[in-house]
């Protein structure tokens, strides 16, 4: 990713993290702090010049260190101090030229240590490494060493078993004392340089442990390989390699190897130039060898008795040879297990080429010109297991021989078959895996796999089997199935209507199934129940088949698959309703099919899904309902979509960023196209600051608001509340009178509107209404008795008083202290302004002094002098009263007060 530092976002939960292939050039302290639970870093093929001491201070659980192909020139203890609990240090493929000799002193766990391909040219640069005390194997080879001696390492751990010496141009190795007495394989190939190598290694038990020598390609003669041997022959070798080593078929070495080492088990021979090998004696001393590899030898004739009595031997490897025919010597092995002919010039199989080879299980024939394979051509292998005719010229097979009834792996990829014919393998009862990947089969016999009950792997990629191939009952015998591949055959159907007969019905077991193609000549239209019967797939391949639309309806008929691959598909858009089927899906590849968003997940419910590829398509925005619809995603592939540098996008690079349970794959190579200046930027290095909202300046303006709010509106109510509270019903009679005035009748329903409080209700009953109602004489509007049940009582309040000529308010204490009295004298009081009419008469029941009034009874006196009445308390004066009362209600409402009521001074004023 062109990365030149440890990038700061990656989640402090990781556990392994490869970093490889980038430009860092140096690690800080800080690189690696916040990542305290990391087990395994790949940081290899970087610029790695420096490692700050205490880089690794807190990565206490890291196990794997990978710093190969770097350019580090020294190690010191500050450097590698916190590595205690790692086992295996890579540090090959550097140019380090120097050791601290306490470097390694602190890690006291590690087991594997690379220091191949460095410059440390003399062995004391790096005795440091041998204060490994817990190595086990040790790789310094290609290192530049002239001299190898043992008395130049004063300590070697006694946990050393392994160590690899290769491609150093040693002048002189001399292993004299026993620091390497714990040491089971000591790798010396290709040492030696220009020159030849001086190899002495004194009698005794120096290397009284060793079991496997490296000698391939190394630059001795061929006598002072055999010296060499001749010197260790009290060490009990049992795997010698002598590969590259130019040796002929009548080099002594070869004929006296197995006596120098009579232990000798694995012996490789090859590359060498052992043609012809007609020695009969030369594995002859081999008793108790076991693995033989003489391949690419240029072998062409071999003696017939050359294996004779090599009872032990297990493994031949006769491979990349020129062999025309089965060699009649490997018939003196009769108890070979593994016999390898691959890549030779064998035209035929003939019956007795492996008769006697009753316990072979593993025959390797790939890569030959074989064209024909009779009924008996394996006849007599009955322990067989595995055939490989891969890369051979046949063009038919006839039935394979009854014997092979263990046979569980038959190999015939890469010929030129293009017709199976029936009861081929029928009697290939235990085969678990047919590879015919890579012919020209175009037919298919309905019996062309009966036998196969057993049969869970069956791979016929890149042939020419057509649909029409398919209809039929083809894998009916093989219900056992579990992989079936199709990708690149000729399957194409004109649409994707139902089948009559879709082609797995029978595969109930099948968990996976590959249909994709390279060509983009797939099937064009995808049937809706092309995959019925497949209850227990788990696993579709169906990319690049050329379909644009695949039924809603598909997946019903394989409700079970974990893993889908529409790939490559011109789709653009998914319908959500095609994923509702698949609850269990937990992979899903949609690379370049033309999506425009990724709105379909909102619906899909794939609450499993832990992996989603959407590369390539035409996605710009992602946004949290996308992540929220897939709870359990591990892993997001977006890689080469146009996203938008844009507020919009700001979300998903925060999360992308910050994330710890998602990884978004690649995030750091996704680039934006839109806005247009913006063009190329990756989105990586868009600057989302603009887009943040600063929840800490809104709270405090929200806050400021309130407090400024709260003393406002406590100073309006202490001060102007009557004030407030008459404009505001001064407003709702307005509104309520608008309405009115739409449809409003001059003709009253009653004479007055009597607004008093329930306190004062007594003296309404016992005197108003006897004085006004008696006799019929006025009619009164009492909210006890003519209020309309069920209204707000706001209504009532304002139509009644509308419906009546005056309004007669009844005024007291109580009066003055009633919420709803309050409300009926404003509405009175806006009438009396609205419609400039005398139409409010005030009656006070009791002296009431001037600062006692509300603002509202203040106010009707600035507007005009309007009818007032006291209620007199000696009885001989309550006849006027009753008297000037009528006078007031017969008054016209648009005429001047009557001369009997004008000018009245007593009583309060309002």
């Amino acid at each position: 990713m062109n990365l030149v530092k440890v990038p700061r976002y990656i989640p402090t939960a990781t556990k392994y993290l490869d970093l490889a292939e980038n430009r860092i050039a140096s690690l800080q302290k800080s690189s690696l702090d916040h990542l305290l639970q990391l087990q395994v870093l790949n940081i290899s093929q970087n610029s790695i010049r420096d490692i700050a001491e205490g880089t690794f201070g807190r990565t206490k659980n890291l196990s794997y260190l990978d710093l190969s192909y770097n350019r580090l020139t020294s190690l010191t203890k500050g450097m590698l101090s916190g590595l205690g609990n790692l086992t295996v240090f890579l540090l090959n493929n550097n140019v380090i030229q120097s050791i601290d000799l306490d470097a390694f002193a602190s890690l006291v766990n590690v087991k594997s240590i690379n220091l191949n391909s460095n410059m440390l040219h003399r062995l004391e640069e790096m005795s440091g490494v041998f204060n490994a005390i817990a190595a086990e194997t040790l790789h310094i080879g290609d290192n530049g060493l002239v001299h190898f001696s043992t008395q130049n390492i004063p300590i070697v751990p006694k946990t050393l078993t392994e160590l690899d010496v290769s491609k150093n141009p040693l002048v002189l190795c001399n292993i004299t004392t026993d620091v390497l007495g714990s040491l089971l394989s000591l790798d010396l190939s290709s040492v030696g340089g220009n020159g030849s190598v001086v190899l002495h290694v004194a009698a005794g038990s120096c290397l009284k442990g060793m079991k496997k020598l490296p000698l391939g390609g190394i630059h001795m003669a061929p006598p002072e390989i055999r010296a060499l041997l001749a010197s260790i022959r009290n060490v009990s070798l049992e795997d010698i390699q002598l590969n590259n080593l130019q040796l002929q078929a009548t080099d002594p070495l070869l004929l006296e190897i197995c006596i120098l080492h009579q232990n000798l088990r694995v012996l490789n021979l090859s590359g060498n130039s052992l043609n012809p090998l007609n020695g009969d004696g030369v594995f002859r001393p081999c008793v108790h060898l076991e693995h033989l590899d003489l391949s690419m030898n240029k072998l062409s004739s071999m003696s017939s008795s050359l294996f004779n009595n090599s009872v032990a031997l297990r493994l031949l490897s006769l491979a990349s040879n020129e062999l025309t025919v089965v060699p009649e010597a490997v018939l003196g092995a009769c108890g070979l297990e593994s016999l390898d002919l691959s890549f030779n010039q064998i035209g035929r199989i003939d019956p007795q080429d492996f008769a006697t080879l009753g316990k072979l299980k593993r025959l390797l024939l790939a890569g030959n010109k074989i064209s024909r394979v009779a009924p008996s051509s394996f006849s007599g292998l009955f322990e067989l297991t595995e055939l490989q005719l891969g890369n051979n010229y046949l063009l038919e097979i006839a039935n394979f021989s009854s014997d092979l009834k263990r046979l569980t792996t038959l190999s015939l990829r890469r010929n030129k078959l293009n017709f199976i014919q029936k009861h081929t393998f029928i009697h290939l009862q235990n085969l678990d895996c047919l590879n015919l990947i890579d012919n020209q089969i175009s037919d298919l016999h309905e019996e062309s796999f009966e036998g196969l009950s057993n049969l869970k792997h069956l791979l016929l990629g890149s042939n020419r089997l057509t649909a029409g191939i398919l209809r039929g009952y083809i894998f009916s015998p093989v219900k056992s199935l579990k992989d079936l591949q199709l990708f690149d055959n000729c399957l194409t159907y004109p649409s994707s209507k139902k089948l009559d007969r879709a082609p797995f019905t029978s595969l109930k077991s099948l968990d996976h199934l590959a249909i994709n193609s390279q060509a983009h000549n797939g099937l064009q239209h995808f049937p809706v129940n092309l995959l019925e019967g497949l209850d227990s797939l788990k696993e579709l391949h169906a990319g690049n088949i050329a379909i644009s639309h695949i039924d809603p309806n598909t997946f019903q008929y394989a409700p079970n698959i974990s893993f889908l691959d529409l790939s490559n598909n011109a789709f653009k858009s998914i319908n959500f309703s095609l994923l509702l089927h698949l609850p269990d899906l937990i992979e899903l590849h949609l690379n370049k099919v033309g999506l425009q968003n990724l709105d379909f997940l909102k619906q899909a419910r794939l609450i499993n899904l832990k992996l989603l590829r959407a590369t390539g398509n035409q996605i710009g925005l992602v946004n949290p309902a996308h992540i929220k619809a897939m709870p359990s995603l591990t892993f997001l592939d977006l890689r080469e979509n146009p996203f938008m540098c844009a507020c919009d996008n700001s979300w998903f690079q925060n999360w992308s960023l910050s994330g710890n349970k998602t990884q978004v794959i690649y995030f750091d190579r996704f680039t934006c196209t839109y806005p247009p200046n913006l063009k190329g930027m990756k989105l990586v290095n868009f600057n989302s600051n603009s887009c943040l909202i600063h929840f800490e300046f809104l709270l405090y303006i929200s806050s400021s608001t309130i407090i400024i709010m709260t003393i406002l509106v406590s100073f309006a109510y202490h001060f102007w509340r009557w004030h407030v509270v008459y404009a505001y019903y001064l407003f709702l009679a307005l509104i309520y009178d608008s309405n009115r005035k739409r449809g409003r009748n001059e003709r009253y329903k009653y004479d007055a509107f009597i607004s008093y409080n329930a306190q004062d209700e007594q003296w309404v009953l016992n005197q108003l209404l006897p004085n006004l109602e008696g006799n019929n004489e006025w009619t009164l509007c009492l909210h006890h008795r003519d209020f309309e049940p069920g209204r707000p009582i706001i209504d009532n309040i304002v139509d009644n008083i509308y419906q009546s000529r005056k309004t007669i308010c009844v005024i007291s204490r109580h009066f003055l202290e009633s919420e709803w009295c309050s409300r009926e004298i404003q509405v009175a009081s806006f009438r009396l302004f609205d419609e400039r009419k005398d139409v409010l008469i005030l009656v006070f029941l009791e002296d009431i002094p001037p600062d006692q009034l509300s603002p509202y009874h203040r106010m009707r006196k600035l507007v005009k002098k309007t009818t007032y009445l006291q209620w007199p308390q000696h009885q001989e004066e309550r006849a006027l009263f009753w008297l000037k009362l009528r006078t007031a209600l017969k008054t016209a409402e648009n005429k001047d007060e009557s001369p009997l009521l004008s000018g009245i001074d007593s009583g309060p004023q309002c």
